[in-house]
């Protein structure tokens, strides 16, 4: 992925718990000054690569790992190749990630897991599309990569049978597909943490939590078109967003329009 013409930089507030804020950011020659943040700015780099100095020591934010730059803790930046660099970045909340973790951070703030920048970007995209229930669970499993790599890679507990928790999940999905619905909530009424709820949920049924619930709402949608209903009202009383926010998910499955699906 190369860099635009221009200098591009666009942020967004999205609505999932946790995140601060949503940077995407394309320069040219750029440098910015040593500064601080109140949150913790989790990055990944799609195009060139970014020198930057970090509590009074210089590190370089690569296209190989996820970069964790804890709050309170001064730094700078700026790129190192002749291109320029194209990075995204997501703000979370200080509580998001425990106190005790920004000394590891200040010392390794680079952290190459393949798996974990692969789920950041699937994050990254979720908040991008506005896909809240998929960024939230990705966004725990993401807090929880970087948590074990910051602590020195702990063995893990034990935790619940996964089919247990999978069953139960899927029970509380199904009560009510239409409602909003946060993962933490699930996760806290069956006594689980959301990562694991995630990974028990895609062993047992093959696939997330958040692709079940909108293949459910989809399937409400389907027969509200077929009964005659609005597409605009269809969304509403499904669960969606919007028109367009049902229309990208019914391409996605069906490779048509709600509109083409209600006229047959």
């Amino acid at each position: 992925m190369g860099l635009p013409d221009s200098d591009v930089v666009r942020a967004w507030r999205p609505g999932v718990p946790g995140v601060a804020e949503v940077l995407h950011a394309a320069w040219h020659e750029h440098a910015y000054p040593a500064h601080t943040h109140d949150t913790w700015a989790v990055l990944i780099v799609d195009h060139g690569l970014i020198g930057y100095g970090l509590d009074g020591h210089e590190h370089a934010a690569q296209r190989t790992g996820v970069t964790v730059l804890p709050p309170g803790v001064v730094h700078d930046g700026r790129s190192v190749t002749a291109t320029g660099f194209r990075k995204r970045v997501v703000y979370l909340e200080p509580a998001v990630l425990d106190d005790g973790l920004v000394g590891r951070a200040v010392d390794a703030p680079l952290v190459l897991d393949d798996t974990l920048r692969a789920r950041f970007a699937g994050l990254d995209r979720a908040l991008t599309m506005r896909e809240d229930l998929a960024a939230e669970g990705l966004l725990a499993l993401v807090t929880e990569g970087l948590a074990w790599h910051l602590s020195g890679r702990p063995t893990p507990p034990r935790k619940p049978p996964a089919a247990s928790t999978a069953r139960r999940a899927r029970d509380l999905l199904d009560a009510d597909p239409a409602q909003p619905i946060r993962l933490a909530e699930v996760a806290t009424e069956l006594g689980v943490t959301v990562p694991h709820l995630v990974r028990a949920f895609t062993r047992e049924l093959g696939l997330p939590p958040h692709r079940y619930l909108v293949g459910r709402r989809l399937d409400m949608a389907r027969r509200r078109l077929l009964a005659g209903e609005p597409a605009a009202d269809v969304a509403a009383a499904t669960g969606f967003h919007d028109q367009a926010h049902l229309t990208r998910h019914f391409r996605r499955l069906l490779r048509t329009t709600p509109a083409r699906y209600q006229r047959g």
